[in-house]
């Protein structure tokens, strides 16, 4: 070198310092974004969470709804067995009535009466006579 040549001076920092710089500034920036995502996964999760109680929530109404129709069926199902076991009385009276024996009818008339009577007693069912005109 010529001695009236000044070196050029070396910048103060140093390419690892520079680099660790834009490393840093990377960094914080993936950590800006992920922080962002976990964000949105929190929303996402707090909108499932929502959804799973209101399907709870339909589902109980659902259940509900079911064990009343069950209970419906089987009272259903009792009354029909009843009506048949009355209807099938009926018939015998009539019979009775058409072969001349009132002994047997009145027996079976009598038995039709506690048989309503009980069904009456204990299901607080009422014939559609007394519920008024067109039965309601």
């Amino acid at each position: 070198m010529s001695p009236f040549i000044i070196p050029a001076k070396k910048s103060i920092s140093s390419p690892r310092g520079s680099q660790k710089r834009r490393k840093l500034k990377k960094d914080k920036n993936q950590t800006k974004e992920l922080t962002g995502e976990i964000g949105e996964v929190r929303l996402e999760q707090k909108g499932i969470k929502e959804g799973q109680r209101q399907v709870q929530h339909k589902i109980k109404t659902i259940e509900a709804e079911c064990d009343e129709l069950r209970r419906e069926t089987a009272l259903i199902i009792q009354q029909s067995a009843t009506t048949q076991l009355r209807l099938a009385l009926m018939f015998q009276i009539l019979q009775a009535r058409q072969n001349n024996d009132f002994s047997k009818a009145a027996q079976l008339a009598q038995a039709l009466r506690y048989s309503s009577s009980e069904w009456n007693s204990t299901n607080n069912w009422k014939p559609l006579s007394a519920l008024g005109p067109r039965g309601h």
